[in-house]
């Protein structure tokens, strides 16, 4: 049977509170993230914060560093490694735009070619006269003939009216150059390839944003499947676990998403899949074959189509029974695996397991000063909304208080097609190491509950997915776990919405609220989607779909059109650099807040992003948001 080292101790008798850890240790980026496996397993690469600067690390089979890249306060989000001598280091930006765009800003994708040879760093595609070195999406890292071979969707910059729709580029990752391999086609589309393990290009994905109208072709150009859904639910995700197949996913006109295979050279498409919950799949990064996937139930299971890969993904998940678990990276046969785990005691470990030898040993650990004993107990609490819907919140308490008539914050995710699960979440432990309670709904709307509790969120923002926060709140109060009297609200993104909402647009719940980077005029934030052609999660298609298109549903749940009912003190924080909720929802509320008299404060954040990826901003939006909290509403 797979070990782990017995590192996270647990004890039911309540002892003496524990010296809290300071903020930082909570706001501060991990120590330790972003972590990839080389294909033999003998080589491991982290980014490591120190300093306020993050480190490109690179350990050998024996754990001693072979190779370390200084990154400075670059935004990384992926990491994958070329052989066993580079790694590639996907990073984002937050750029200014020109006069001729719609938006002054936009988060632009690069990717850095890190030898570890100790060569100085590329950035991918840097070197072209055809593409701008920005990438628009990792469509996979292939060895073609001994030669590593990366395929990236790229922006053509040599034609006479640039069009910003990406191409598929073929890069040679040994030198760096990149030519053609799927044009970039015009007009307001998007596109999505899937690369076979030999580098060859099986399955081309194009759909017309506004119209809705999609296709799926092959490799010799003919259409194996299309349709049309003007909200946009149609996504290619992988080939099926022979290759010879492509799978993607479709909703109907119910909202129920369908998972669809389909041959490559055509045919007739079989729905996959059809009755089982499903968390995440698992694909091999080598061909983009479907692996597996993860069902979603109350103890996540892990499904792999071959026994030996099944068989060690179990030992896996049975070696950290009471944690949240995370399968990071793998080598192809699945002998070497990267797994991160958090929960009660465990503030986020990184663990690099050898799956012939049954042995789990942690590389490192997000959060070196917070001791296990300082981790806030998490636990998953059922309970009903008001007109009977079955859903649950995540409960973090104090660590060494006693559960009876806390000082509460209710906390709602961001999304809102999002959820939380029973792991550390810095902000609720930061919270909890001062003495609150903090609770997570998962509203209707919520995923990771099927379809239909997602659909249950049309037309009730504002309406059903508020009171559903403010039932749990009930809840907890009926289990004597939290004081009603002695509760606040806060959030980011739609999280931040919610905490302007339970002010506004609820009354006598909450003594003050906290909103970053916040949605407060609905109306307003659906034309600025609609003006600068965004589809994204939080897009205007997400809107209308959710609450339709009518400008007087908008105002009737829109937080700044009921400034003037603001029955609490509210903090706004926003970061500069927001590229997802514009800024000015922060500074149309603060004004309108003003002009009611309404007791407020608004912190702008220098140079963050909707993410909060810098670590200094989101030290300084956690100070001023438990400086706010204990103003308002005292832990003792």
């Amino acid at each position: 049977m797979l070990t782990s080292a017995s590192l996270f101790a647990s004890s039911t008798v309540l002892a003496a509170p524990p010296a809290p850890p300071p903020l930082e240790a909570y706001g501060e980026l991990p120590a330790i993230e972003k972590t990839a496996i080389s294909p033999s397993g003998a080589g491991v690469a982290a980014v490591i914060q120190f300093g306020g600067a993050s480190k490109l690390t690179v350990l050998d089979a024996r754990m001693k560093p072979r190779s370390a890249e200084n990154l400075g306060n670059i935004k990384v989000r992926n990491l994958e490694f070329v052989g066993e001598d580079m790694v590639i280091l996907h990073y984002s930006s937050t750029v200014p735009l020109g006069p001729d765009f719609t938006t002054d800003k936009a988060e632009l994708d690069a990717a850095l070619l890190v030898s570890l040879d100790g060569s100085k760093p590329r950035m991918v595609l840097n070197n072209s006269r055809m593409f701008a070195n920005t990438t628009r999406g990792d469509f996979g890292i292939r060895n073609i003939d001994g030669r590593w071979i990366g395929f990236f969707g790229a922006i053509r910059v040599d034609t006479p009216a640039l069009n910003t729709n990406a191409a598929l580029a073929r890069v040679d990752l040994a030198n760096n150059s990149a030519r053609q391999v799927s044009p970039a086609l015009e007009g307001d589309i998007e596109q999505d390839w899937l690369v076979d393990g030999n580098g060859a290009p099986q399955a081309n994905f194009v759909i017309r944003n506004k119209e809705g109208s999609w296709t799926i072709r092959n490799a010799a150009g003919k259409t194996i499947a299309s349709g049309a859904d003007k909200l946009g639910h149609v996504g290619l995700l992988c080939f099926g676990k022979d290759g010879s197949t492509v799978i993607y996913t479709v909703r109907d006109s119910g909202g129920l998403t369908h998972w669809m295979e389909l041959p490559l050279a055509g045919g007739t498409p079989q729905e996959i899949l059809a009755d089982v919950a499903i968390k995440r799949i698992f694909v091999d990064k080598t061909n983009s074959r479907l692996l597996g996937y993860l069902e979603d139930s109350e103890k996540p299971k892990p499904v792999f189509y071959d026994p030996a890969k099944q068989l060690a993904a179990r030992k896996i998940y049975r070696a950290f029974p009471d944690l949240s678990v995370e399968l990071v990276d793998w080598t192809s046969d699945f002998s070497h695996v990267l797994v991160r785990t958090s929960g009660n005691g465990d503030s986020g470990t990184y663990f690099t397991v050898d799956v012939t030898s049954h042995r789990a040993d942690p590389l490192g650990y997000e959060r070196t000063a917070i001791a296990p004993e300082q981790v806030g107990a998490i636990s998953t609490v059922p309970y009903k909304a008001s007109d009977g819907l079955d859903m649950d919140g995540i409960l973090t308490l104090p660590p060494g208080r006693e559960p009876r008539n806390l000082p509460v914050v209710v906390f709602p995710h961001g999304g809102p097609h999002a959820a939380d699960k029973a792991e550390f979440d810095w902000w609720a432990q930061a919270f909890a190491s001062r003495g609150y309670a903090v609770f997570q709904p998962n509203f209707r709307g919520s995923t990771q509950r099927g379809d239909v509790f997602r659909n249950a969120a049309r037309n009730e923002w504002g309406r059903k997915m508020q009171t559903d926060i403010s039932d749990g709140l009930a809840e907890l109060v009926k289990r004597g776990i939290v004081d009603g009297k002695r509760a606040c609200i806060m959030g980011a993104s739609y999280g931040g919405y919610a905490a302007l909402a339970g002010v506004t647009i609820q009354h006598g719940l909450y003594r003050c609220a906290v909103a970053v980077a916040p949605i407060s005029d609905l109306q307003m934030f659906y034309q600025s989607k609609i003006a600068a052609d965004d589809y994204s999660p939080m897009s205007w298609r997400s809107m209308r779909e959710f609450l339709g298109d009518d400008p007087k549903l908008y105002k009737a749940v829109s937080p700044r059109q009921h400034a003037t009912d603001a029955d609490a003190p509210i903090l706004l924080v926003h970061g500069k650099d927001d590229t997802v909720v514009p800024f000015h929802q922060s500074e149309v509320m603060a004004n309108a807040l003003t002009e009611a008299g309404k007791p407020h404060e608004f912190v702008v954040l220098a140079h963050e992003d909707h993410w909060l990826s810098v670590s200094d901003t989101r030290v300084q939006m956690l100070q001023e948001a438990m400086r706010f909290v204990q103003q308002y509403n005292p832990a003792d």
